[in-house]
C-alpha cells in the first residue's frame, strides 16, 4: 500500500438532507473539508470500486464521523440482510477450553430488553482467562446470532468507558447513531470523574493493557473471516469514531485508545498482505518464466485468482485504516486531553516502524514534528520515543532528511526542556542522528549540547556525556588506534583519549571543576577513565608538554576516576534516582578499588615528590588515600612505599601553610593512624616527630614574640605557619599531651589586653584553644568520670578554661579586625551550642557542671553583632565569573554562617526566644540571602511554643514600626515606602499560619488584641484632633484579618469600637486606619477563609442532573437571577458535540500542565477538536426549560463536558503552611469552639 487513499468506496459519506439544509452544518462540514484536504493532500490514490461498494455509504471521508454529519452506524445494520459475503470461507475454529462465562444463545429474531452487556467487560476487566479464548467464544456466538453479538461488542465498549447505560435491541435498530450517544451521555452521569482507564485500585490496574489486548487479538482472530464481512469490522469503526468526537471525557479517551489500537492491528494485517502480495507475486513470476513445456497454466490461474483476492483484502483494508485515520486520528492528536494525544502520538510511530513503506512520509511525519511542540511532557516524549525508533533503524534515515531538516532546531533546544526525562530522551535522539546521518549537525548544534555535561540531573548529564563521546573522543580514538589486537595493547588511544578531555574541559571554560565531566562520561567511557596507568605516566613523565594547567586538570580527573571506581556515586550536587548498588556493582567496585590500591601505592610517593611544590596539585593528591584499600599495605608488603609516603608527607605539611594542604594532609594521617593496622606504631612515630618539631618551633617563636616588643614580617609569618599546622592538626589528631592551651591563651591574652599580636597570629590561637577545649571535653565524656578519682576537679578545670576562652572571644568581638571578629563569633556560638543544658541529655548528667548559660550582656553582644555584620544590604550579584562577584558570593556564605550559629543558639534555648524577633523583621527584606534559615528557625520556633512564636512575630512588626515612627515622625506614615515593606512582611507572616485555620485561631486573635492595644496605647490629648501615633499599625494588623472567622471579626469589631470610645476622634471624619482594619473585620472580607469544621470545599461545581426533582421546579426566570453571566437557552442539539467554527485559541486543560520553553508555533493549534470546547465556561450555565425538549436533561450532558475545574483561591505560598503540633479534634467540638465564646476570653474585650 503506497498511501491510504483519501477517499474510499466503502467509507465514503453522504449527506442527509437535514445537513444539507441546515447554514451552520454546511460551514461546519466545509471548513472540515479544508482541514481534511490541506491534511492529507498526499494521501490520495485512486483505487477501483464496484458498483456494489459505491452504493454503501460509511464515514471515512469525513474526519470527524459525529452524528449530526449523518455518521450513523445503524445503517450497515439496515443493510445487514444485503451485505456481502466474505471473500473466503470462516476459518475453522481451534478447539477450546471449556467456557467459563454462561452466555444465553439468542435466536435470530429473538427480543431482548437487556443485553448481558458485562460479560465480555468482566471478563476482561478480571483477565482471568485468556484472550484468544475469550474471543473465540464471541465468534461462536457471532455465527450463531449475528445482531445479538455485535451489540455485546457495542456494549463492551460502552461499559469500558465506565457508562453504566447500555444499548438496547430496540435502541440499536430504531434509534440513530447521534440519538444513541446522546442518550447514552445523559446517563453518563457519575459522581466521580474517574472512568476504567483512569480509575485507581487494584482492579482497574491492569484494566487497560487488557483491554489494549483484547482489541489486538479481536482483529487477529478476524483477520481470515469477518475482517471482510462488511458488517462487524464497518460498524464498529464508525461507533468509536462517533464516541471519540464526544465531549465526555470518558467517551473521547476510552474510544480513541480503542481505535488507534484498532489502527495498530489493521497495519500489522496490512503488512501481513503486502507480504502475501510479494510472495505471490514472485510465484507468478517464476512461474510464467517457466518454458512452454513446464508451465502451468491451472498453476498461473490460481495464483492470479490469489493476487486479485489480495488486492481486494488490502482495499478494504486500506479503506478501514483511511477512515481512522482521517476520522480519529486526525482529530484526537490535538485533542485538550495529553493522554489522548499521547495515544496518537504512540501509535502512529509503531505505525511508520512496523509498516514504513506507507507511513513513513512527510504527511504522516508532519503530525510528530508538530507535536514535538506540545505543553504537556508525556506528550513531547513519546514524540521523541518515536522519533528514536525510527532513527534507530539504518534502512529508515533516507526518508528522514527533509523531516530532520524541518525540524532539527526543535530537536536541538529540546535538549534545554524544563523537564528531565524530555530533556534526556532529546539527547538520545540527537545521538541517534549524530550516529546516522553524517553532517545534520552542526558545530553550533553540538556547541549548545556540550554544556548539559555539568548538569546537576545525572541522566541528563550522563546522555550528554554519551553525546561528547561519540562527536569529539570515538572517532579520534578510532582513527588513530591500530588494527586488530594489537589496537587493544596499544596505549595510544587511551592517551588521545585524555589529551582529548584535557583539551574539551580546559578550551571550552565551561566549568571549573572536571569531577562533574568524569561522571558524565562515566557510563560511555568508564573503562577509558579507569585506565589509571596510561593517567599516572602521563603526569609522572619528565617531556610530556603538558602547561600548569593541563596538568592540574589530569590530576582532578585522576582523582575524580579513583572517587567514582572506589565510592559508585556521583559528585555532590548531583542528583541521581538509584538507592544503591547491585550485587554485581558492588563486586565491580570492589575489583576497581583493589586495582586502583595496588597501582597507585606504589606510585604516590613519585607524585607527591614531583608536585610536592604546588599546592593547588598536591591537595587533591593526598586526598587519594581517602579511596584506596589501606590493608594492601600489610597484605601485599609494601611497607617500603609507606615509608616514602611518610617521608612526603612530612614535606609537604612543613612547606606549605594553605588550609586545603594542610587539612589534606592531616586527614590522610589520621586515616593512617588507625590501630588496627599492623603499621600503627610506625605512622604513630612518625606522627609523633612531626608534632614535636611544629610544638618546639612554636614555644621558640612564642618565646620570641613575648618578650620582644617588635617582630619582623618573617617571624610574624613563621609564627603564624606553625599555628596553622598545629591547627590543622589538632583538629584531626589528639594533641592534649603537648599541652599547647596555656602558651596558646597567654598569647591572645596578650593580643585582647594590648593588641599587639598581628591578626595573622591570633586566628589560628583562636583555633588551637577551641580544640584544646574539645578534645578535653572530649576525654572526660568518654572516660567514666563518675569513677574517677578526682572527676570534680577535671570538671571544674574545663569549666574555667570555657568561661576564660569566652571572655576572651567576646573581648574580640569588638576587635578592630572583621576576620578576627567572625571567628571569634562562630566559636563562639559553637562553645555556647556545645556547653548548653542539652549536654546534659542521653546519660550524661554528671556533666551538668560544665553547663554555661550566657549573660545578658553576652547575648546582647552576640545580637548586635549579627545586625552589623549580616543583616547589611548586598551588593548585587552578576553572572559570578568576576572575581568581584566570587568574592561577594564568598563573603554570603560567610553570613550565611554567622546567621545559622546564632538561630542555632536560640532554637536550643540558649539565648532567649524573644532575640528571634531581630531575625525575623529581616524576613522579607533578606529573603533572597536568608530566607530559607529564617523559615526554618520561625517553623522550630513555632514547634516549640506556638504562642510565644506568634507574640514574637508581633513584636518584630512593632520594632520596625517603632524605628520607622522614630524616624519619620507619624505624618504620611502609611505612604513611606518602609511602611509598604513593613505590610509585605505582615502578609508573609500571615501566610506562615498556613490553612490550618482553627488550630491557629486563639493564636490569631491574641495578635490582633495585642496589636489593638499597642495600636491605641498612647492616645492624644483630650480635645486634640491629631491620630494616635501608633494607629498606622492598624494597616499591618488588618493583613492578618483573612485567618479570622466571621465569629471572630465581630468580636474584633466591638473590642475595637469599645477601646475606641476613650479616643476623640472627630465625628464625621473617621480615622484612616481604622477605617482600613474594619474594613478588613468586614464579613465580605474572607477571602483566604475556609470551613470551620476543615472541610475541604468542592473544585468544581457540579450541575445535578435531572434525577432531582426539586432542580426541575425551578423556573427559567429564577434560575437566571442567581446566575449573572446567565445566557438564553441553547436548542437542542442533533449530535453530541456542540460544533462551531471558531478556531480555539487558548485551553485551560493544556495551560495547566508543565509546558515546555518554547511555546507553539503561532497558527499552530495542538488542541482538542474546536467544535468540542467552543463554549466557555459560563455557556454552561444555560437555565433549565422544562418546555424545551430534552434541555431538562442538557446541564447534566454539559457537566460532563471538558470544562477546567474550578480551583478554590488560596494563599500559594505553601511551603510556608502552619502546621499544627496537635492532634484534630472531632468534628462536634469543632462546632463546640465556633460557639463557645469564652474561647476567646471575652472579659477583654
Amino acid at each position: 500500500m503506497p498511501t491510504l487513499r483519501s477517499s474510499s468506496s466503502r467509507y465514503q459519506s453522504s449527506s442527509s438532507p437535514s445537513s444539507a439544509s441546515s447554514p451552520l452544518r454546511r460551514a461546519v462540514a466545509a471548513g472540515r473539508r479544508s482541514v481534511s484536504a490541506a491534511s492529507s493532500s498526499s494521501m490520495s490514490v485512486a483505487m477501483p470500486c464496484d458498483d456494489g461498494d459505491s452504493k454503501r455509504t460509511s464515514e471515512g471521508d469525513s474526519e470527524s464521523l459525529s452524528a449530526g454529519e449523518g455518521s450513523d452506524f445503524e445503517d450497515s445494520l439496515r443493510r445487514n440482510g444485503k451485505k456481502r459475503a466474505a471473500k473466503r470461507p470462516l476459518k475453522p475454529t481451534p478447539a477450546k477450553l471449556p467456557k467459563k462465562r454462561s452466555r444465553t444463545v439468542r435466536a435470530h429474531g429473538q427480543k431482548e430488553s437487556e443485553p448481558p452487556a458485562s460479560d465480555l467487560f468482566d471478563a476482561v476487566k478480571g483477565a482471568k482467562s485468556d484472550m484468544q479464548s475469550l474471543v473465540d467464544e464471541w465468534l461462536d456466538s457471532y455465527k450463531q446470532d449475528q445482531d445479538a453479538a455485535f451489540l455485546e461488542l457495542v456494549n463492551f465498549f460502552i461499559r469500558s468507558c465506565g457508562c453504566k447505560g447500555t444499548v438496547t435491541p430496540e435502541m440499536f435498530k430504531t434509534m440513530s447513531n447521534s440519538e444513541i450517544i446522546q442518550h447514552l451521555t445523559e446517563q453518563f452521569n457519575e459522581d466521580s470523574g474517574d472512568y476504567p482507564l483512569t480509575a485507581s485500585g487494584p482492579s482497574w490496574k491492569k484494566f487497560q493493557g487488557s483491554f489494549c489486548e483484547f482489541v489486538r487479538t479481536l482483529v487477529y482472530q478476524c483477520q481470515y473471516s469477518l475482517l471482510y464481512d462488511g458488517f462487524p469490522m464497518d460498524n464498529l469503526i464508525s461507533l468509536l469514531t462517533g464516541l471519540s468526537d464526544s465531549q465526555v471525557r470518558a467517551f473521547r479517551h476510552t474510544s480513541t485508545l480503542a481505535a488507534m489500537k484498532l489502527m495498530t492491528s489493521l497495519v500489522r494485517v496490512a503488512l501481513q498482505l503486502s507480504l502475501h502480495k510479494d510472495n505471490n507475486q514472485r510465484q507468478y513470476e517464476a512461474e510464467r518464466n517457466k518454458g512452454p513445456g513446464q508451465r502451468a497454466p491451472e498453476r498461473l490461474e490460481s495464483l492470479l485468482e490469489k493476487r486479485r483476492e489480495l488486492q481486494e483484502h488490502q482495499e478494504e483494508i486500506e479503506g478501514m485504516m483511511n477512515a481512522l485515520f482521517r476520522g480519529v486520528f486526525v482529530h484526537r492528536y490535538r485533542d485538550v486531553l495529553p493522554e489522548i494525544r499521547a495515544i496518537c502520538i504512540e501509535e502512529i510511530g509503531s505505525w511508520m516502524q512496523s509498516y514504513s513503506t506507507s507511513f513513513l512520509t512527510d504527511s504522516y511525519l508532519k503530525y510528530i514534528g508538530w507535536t514535538l511542540h506540545d505543553k504537556h511532557r508525556d506528550v513531547r516524549l513519546k514524540c521523541l520515543k518515536a522519533l528514536k525508533g525510527l532513527y534507530g533503524n539504518q534502512d529508515l534515515t533516507a526518508r528522514l532528511e527533509l523531516f530532520t531538516s524541518r525540524f532539527k532546531d526543535r530537536m536541538v533546544s529540546m535538549v534545554m526542556d524544563r523537564e528531565y526525562d524530555v530533556a534526556v530522551e532529546a539527547v538520545r535522539l540527537l545521538i541517534l542522528i549524530l550516529k546516522s546521518m553524517d553532517g545534520v549537525l552542526t558545530d553550533a548544534d553540538c556547541e549548545s549540547i556540550y554544556p548539559v555535561v555539568y548538569a546537576s540531573n545525572r541522566a541528563l548529564a550522563s546522555a550528554a556525556g554519551e553525546f561528547l563521546y561519540w562527536k569529539l573522543f570515538y572517532p579520534e580514538c578510532e582513527t588513530r588506534a591500530l588494527g586488530g589486537r594489537e589496537r587493544r595493547r596499544s596505549p595510544r588511544p587511551r592517551r588521545t583519549f585524555f589529551y582529548l578531555l584535557l583539551s574539551f574541559f580546559v578550551e571550552s571554560e565551561l566549568h571549573d571543576h572536571a569531577a562533574y565531566l568524569v561522571d558524565s562520561l562515566w557510563d560511555c567511557a568508564g573503562p577509558l577513565l579507569k585506565d589509571w596507568e596510561s593517567l599516572t605516566s602521563l603526569l609522572l613523565e619528565k617531556d610530556q608538554n603538558l602547561g600548569d594547567v593541563q596538568e592540574s586538570t589530569l590530576i582532578e580527573i585522576l582523582v575524580s576516576s579513583v572517587r567514582q571506581a572506589s565510592e559508585g556515586h556521583p559528585p555532590v550536587g548531583r542528583v541521581t534516582g538509584r538507592k544503591g548498588l547491585t550485587p554485581k556493582e558492588r563486586k565491580i567496585q570492589a575489583d576497581d578499588k583493589v586495582k586502583l590500591t595496588e597501582h597507585l601505592i606504589p606510585l604516590l610517593p613519585q607524585l607527591l615528590a614531583k608536585f610536592s611544590a604546588d599546592a593547588e596539585k598536591v591537595a587533591p593528591l593526598l586526598q587519594l588515600l581517602n579511596y584506596f584499600d589501606l590493608n594492601i599495605y600489610c597484605t601485599r608488603r609494601l611497607e617500603k612505599h609507606l615509608e616514602l609516603l611518610l617521608q612526603q608527607l612530612q614535606e609537604v605539611v612543613v612547606k606549605h601553610t594553605e588550609p586545603a594542604v594542610l587539612e589534606a594532609g592531616a586527614h590522610a594521617l589520621y586515616l593512617l593512624c588507625n590501630p588496627e593496622f599492623t603499621f600503627f606504631t610506625r605512622v604513630d612515630f612518625a606522627r609523633s616527630q612531626l608534632v614535636d618539631l611544629l610544638t618546639d618551633r612554636f614555644q621558640q617563636e612564642l618565646e620570641e614574640l613575648l618578650q620582644s616588643s617588635f617582630l619582623d614580617e618573617d617571624e610574624v609569618y613563621s609564627l603564624a605557619a606553625t599555628l596553622k599546622r598545629l591547627s590543622a592538626f589538632y583538629n584531626a589528631h589528639d594533641l592534649t599531651r603537648w599541652e599547647l592551651y596555656e602558651p596558646c591563651y597567654q598569647l591572645l591574652r596578650k593580643a585582647v589586653d594590648t593588641g599587639e599580636v598581628p591578626h595573622q597570629v591570633t586566628l589560628p590561637a583562636l583555633t588551637l584553644v577551641y580544640f584544646s577545649i574539645l578534645w578535653t571535653l572530649t576525654h572526660i565524656s568518654g572516660s567514666d568520670a563518675s569513677q574517677s578519682l578526682s572527676p570534680q576537679k577535671q570538671l571544674l578545670d574545663l569549666k574555667g578554661r570555657m568561661v576564660a576562652f569566652c571572655e576572651l572571644c567576646q573581648s574580640c568581638l569588638s576587635d578592630v579586625d572583621s576576620e578576627i571578629q567572625e571567628q571569634a563569633f562562630v566559636l563562639l556560638s559553637d562553645l555556647l551550642l556545645i556547653f548548653s543544658p542539652q549536654m546534659t541529655v542521653g546519660g550524661r548528667e554528671f556533666l551538668r557542671p560544665l553547663v554555661f548559660i550566657p549573660e545578658a550582656t553576652l547575648q546582647s553582644e552576640l545580637a548586635s553583632f549579627l545586625m552589623d555584620h549580616v543583616f547589611i544590604q548586598p551588593g548585587e550579584l552578576s553572572s559570578g565569573h568576576s572575581q568581584e562577584d566570587r568574592l561577594q558570593i564568598e563573603q554570603l556564605h560567610q553570613r550565611r554562617r554567622l546567621l545559622a550559629g546564632f538561630c542555632k543558639l536560640l532554637l536550643y534555648g540558649v539565648l532567649e526566644m524573644d532575640a528571634a524577633s531581630d531575625v525575623f523583621k529581616h524576613y522579607n527584606k533578606f529573603y533572597n540571602d536568608y530566607g530559607d534559615i529564617i523559615k526554618e528557625t520561625l517553623t522550630r520556633a513555632r514547634q516549640i511554643d506556638r504562642s510565644h512564636c506568634s507574640r514574637i512575630l508581633l513584636l518584630s512588626l512593632k520594632q520596625l514600626y517603632t524605628e520607622l515612627l522614630q524616624e519619620q515622625g507619624p505624618q504620611g506614615l502609611n505612604e513611606l515606602p518602609a511602611f509598604i515593606e513593613m505590610r509585605d512582611l505582615a502578609r508573609r507572616f500571615a501566610l506562615s499560619f498556613g490553612p490550618q485555620q482553627l488550630q491557629n485561631r486563639d493564636l490569631v486573635v491574641m495578635l490582633h488584641k495585642e496589636g489593638i492595644k499597642f495600636s491605641l496605647s498612647e492616645l492624644p490629648p483630650a480635645g486634640s484632633s491629631s491620630q494616635p501615633p501608633n494607629l498606622a499599625f492598624l494597616e499591618l494588623l488588618s493583613e492578618f484579618s483573612p485567618r479570622l472567622f466571621h465569629q471572630d471579626k465581630q468580636l474584633l469589631l466591638s473590642y475595637l469600637e469599645k477601646c475606641l470610645q476613650r479616643a476623640s476622634q472627630a465625628p464625621g471624619h473617621p480615622w484612616g486606619p481604622v477605617t482600613t482594619y474594619c474594613h478588613s473585620l468586614s464579613p465580605g472580607e474572607n477571602t483566604a477563609e475556609v470551613s470551620p469544621q476543615r472541610y475541604p470545599r468542592s473544585k468544581k461545581r457540579r450541575v445535578e442532573g435531572p434525577s432531582r426533582q426539586h432542580r426541575e421546579d425551578v423556573s427559567a426566570s429564577q434560575e437566571e437571577s442567581l446566575q449573572p453571566n446567565s445566557i438564553p437557552a441553547t436548542p437542542a442539539l442533533t449530535s453530541t458535540a456542540v460544533k462551531s467554527g471558531q478556531p480555539l485559541g487558548v485551553s485551560e486543560e493544556m495551560e495547566e500542565g508543565s509546558s515546555s520553553e518554547l511555546a507553539f508555533p503561532q497558527g499552530l493549534y495542538i488542541l482538542g477538536n474546536p467544535r468540542s470546547r467552543s463554549l466557555s465556561p459560563q455557556h454552561f450555565q444555560t437555565p433549565l426549560n422544562p418546555s424545551g425538549p430534552g434541555l431538562g436533561k442538557q446541564l447534566t450532558r454539559l457537566s460532563l463536558m471538558e470544562e477546567d475545574e474550578e480551583e478554590l483561591e488560596v494563599q500559594n505560598d505553601s511551603s510556608e503552611d502552619w502546621q499544627g503540633s496537635g492532634k484534630s479534634s472531632s468534628s462536634s467540638e469543632h462546632r463546640l469552639d465556633l460557639l463557645d465564646s469564652t474561647e476567646l476570653n471575652m472579659e477583654d474585650f
